[in-house]
């Protein structure tokens, strides 16, 4: 198939389930694979698949533009003038980024092997889909951390912690470990999902950063134009499509749970079994 074609499908696949609770990893590992005939260990499309969710990241950035702003100008002391260095939104994020990303740098290899496991994609997928199930059925009501701006720094801390599972098991979902582990120290779901938005931004660029210069260093030769034209199909189809996910989950959580993204998850994840 097409390289073009390729790219457009995968950036569709990445946009949708970026942010939903399902894995985007394993969703564009198994669309390469049993979808698209692209080894699992073709070294362009494992980079191109990390690189493209600068696209999706970007329309987080659009999407919450304004609420980014406010973040910004009222940096350290909050919107209402009660917050510190320490417990500001922005502060908050950074530290639970650096609590994912130096055990995630240092479980790198790990992570690449996992990429190319899908039994261990299948495993991850039902198991997370029953802890998302079960935790969002017993911690979703009377939550006591309603806003971003309530966030403690040990809430922060360990929904870093989170993350780490899902980074070095592909199936898991960042999102879905940010919004379990969100959930179960007390955040309302709303707050738990605006969280992950924010957090996903300074995760995935370091991931994608990371990615593209580890490729850059190891490829025999430079990267041809046809290839940046691939990937900028991707990163522009991955923006429009996750921007519309985005505006419609905001939705969507306001009124409903995670059970039909956990039901789905282990759906996917046995019938991925079944076919190995």
């Amino acid at each position: 198939m097409n390289d073009y074609v390729n790219a457009v499908i995968i950036g569709v696949v990445e946009g949708l389930t970026e942010f939903l609770p399902v894995s985007s990893t394993a969703h564009i590992r198994l669309t390469q694979s049993d979808v698209l005939d692209i080894p699992l260990n073709d070294e362009y499309w494992k980079m191109f698949s990390i690189v493209i969710q600068l696209g999706a990241i970007l329309s987080v950035l659009v999407y919450f533009q304004q609420r980014i702003l406010d973040f910004a100008k009222t940096f350290p002391s909050g919107k209402s003038g009660s917050s510190t260095w320490w417990s500001h939104p922005i502060s908050l994020v950074i530290v639970s980024f650096v609590v994912t990303a130096i055990p995630c740098f240092l479980l790198d290899k790990t992570i690449g092997e996992n990429l190319e496991n899908k039994t261990a994609i299948a495993i991850a997928l039902i198991v997370g889909g029953v802890v998302m199930w079960w935790v969002d059925w017993k911690y979703s009501e009377n939550p006591t951390t309603k806003s971003i701006e309530e966030i403690s720094i040990f809430q922060a801390i360990v929904i870093g912690l989170a993350q780490i599972f899902a980074a070095a098991f592909p199936g898991v979902s960042r999102s879905m470990s940010t919004i379990a582990g969100g959930q179960v120290l007390g955040l309302s779901r709303e707050t738990a999902l605006e969280f992950s938005f924010f957090l996903s931004i300074p995760v995935m660029i370091a991931a994608t950063c990371f990615k593209l210069l580890q490729f850059l260093l190891k490829s025999p030769q430079p990267i041809s134009l046809n290839e940046l034209g691939v990937l900028a199909v991707g990163f522009v189809i991955s923006f429009i499509v996750a921007l519309i996910v985005i505006a419609w989950f905001m939705s969507w959580v306001k009124k409903r749970g995670f059970a039909p993204f956990a039901i789905y998850r282990i759906i996917l994840g046995a019938i991925v079994l079944a076919n190995l």
